[in-house]
């Protein structure tokens, strides 16, 4: 599923082509995403059409349009959602150019005149698991008129700067678990900004009960290290709890313990202060990096509203490297279950709790 940096580098792209059109038109081919609309279909069709796109905002994997009505186009890309702009021109810099004002996220590292990093460097076929670690970002975006899986599309008003083939907005799901709906906009709850993109205090309702995210200015940092210090559940299902703080799913979560040199088996309770706070000083930094290269993609379902995939998977130290020499001692990897969910980490940078340690050879737990 795509996490906070792949969903941020989506946003910012809706952000730079949408902003300021007018929705002229509303085609639905499969009513399936919209299962959250009501009224169905033609409830989303009449609602959306006719109304202007004032801005493009994200709280952590929840990505939502506000409309000149007050209210907003609200979406989740599930496991395999791409929302992609056709026939527009490039209003601005590039994804991975230095984004100014609101549109900065935390401290991303910008790139110079908007041109991509070093070239790779490695073989040409690498482990399934790693695919962009060896290849340059390239686009994957079908360019037909109806490319595979189009669920959704959306005809928008047209702007000096675009090619005049017709400007949209297209859904494409291949396994339709998340989906578009439109939503009312309501107040948040600190007054805080809803999200990163608008400086309106305001989320769709949907999203009320999602928590902000580590790269949110507004994230109430001793709140959230005081609910996870005060669970006994293990610290990889805290960092997946949206509801602590948003955005953060298995690649990141992973990264992040591995980075502050913690088990993902440790209780929350066994988490001092200075501990927590450092893991998620982690967490955000890798989000960061990540997010500068347009996040991490393992093959053609994610990509952003431009149709071009992350690269951030060669920097990766332990997520899908299981097996492999850990990046800072060079032990052998491991990978278990946690939470119904799959932990990569190192055994010697990262030491399981005292009482959940493997058993020696030939022993057997007390």
């Amino acid at each position: 599923m795509p996490e906070l940096p792949e969903v941020e580098s989506v946003r910012a792209g809706l952000a730079r082509h949408l902003a300021g059109r007018t929705i002229t038109a509303v085609e639905v081919l499969d009513p399936r995403p919209l299962r959250r609309q009501d009224g169905g279909p033609r409830a989303f069709c009449d609602q959306l059409t006719g109304r202007v796109i004032t801005a493009a905002v994200r709280r952590g994997k929840f990505l939502w349009l506000p409309l000149d009505d007050g209210r907003a186009l609200a979406a989740h890309l599930g496991m395999s959602g791409q929302l992609l702009v056709r026939g527009t021109g490039t209003p601005g810099p590039g994804r991975r150019a230095a984004e100014a004002g609101d549109e900065r996220v935390g401290e991303a590292p910008a790139v110079a005149g908007g041109a991509d990093p070093a070239p790779f460097l490695g073989a040409a076929q690498g482990p399934r698991v790693d695919m962009t670690a060896t290849r340059a970002p390239s686009l994957v975006r079908e360019l037909s008129v109806r490319p595979r899986h189009l669920r959704a599309r959306l005809q928008l008003s047209a702007q000096p700067q675009d090619p005049g083939t017709g400007a949209a907005l297209d859904l494409v799901d291949q396994r339709m678990l998340g989906g578009l709906w439109v939503d009312d906009l309501v107040p948040t709850a600190d007054g805080a900004p809803g999200g990163v993109g608008d400086r309106a205090a305001l989320l769709p309702a949907g999203a009320a009960h999602i928590a902000r995210d580590l790269l949110d200015e507004a994230l109430d940092r001793r709140g959230a290290i005081a609910r996870m210090r005060f669970s006994r559940r293990a610290v990889k299902s805290l960092l997946l709890d949206q509801g602590i703080v948003s955005g953060v799913g298995n690649i990141y979560a992973d990264e992040g313990l591995w980075g502050a040199g913690i088990h993902g088996l440790r209780p929350g309770t066994a988490l001092g202060p200075r501990v927590s706070g450092r893991l998620l000083e982690a967490v955000a930094q890798v989000m960061r990096r990540a997010l500068a290269v347009g996040g991490t993609s393992f093959d053609a379902l994610y990509v952003d509203a431009e149709g071009a995939a992350g690269y951030f998977a060669r920097e990766l130290a332990v997520y899908g490297r299981s097996g492999q020499e850990c990046r800072r001692c060079r032990a052998q990897l491991r990978s278990e279950v946690i939470g119904g969910r799959s932990h990569t980490f190192c055994p010697r940078c990262q030491t399981r709790p005292r009482l959940m340690r493997e058993p020696r050879h030939g022993a057997s737990r007390s």
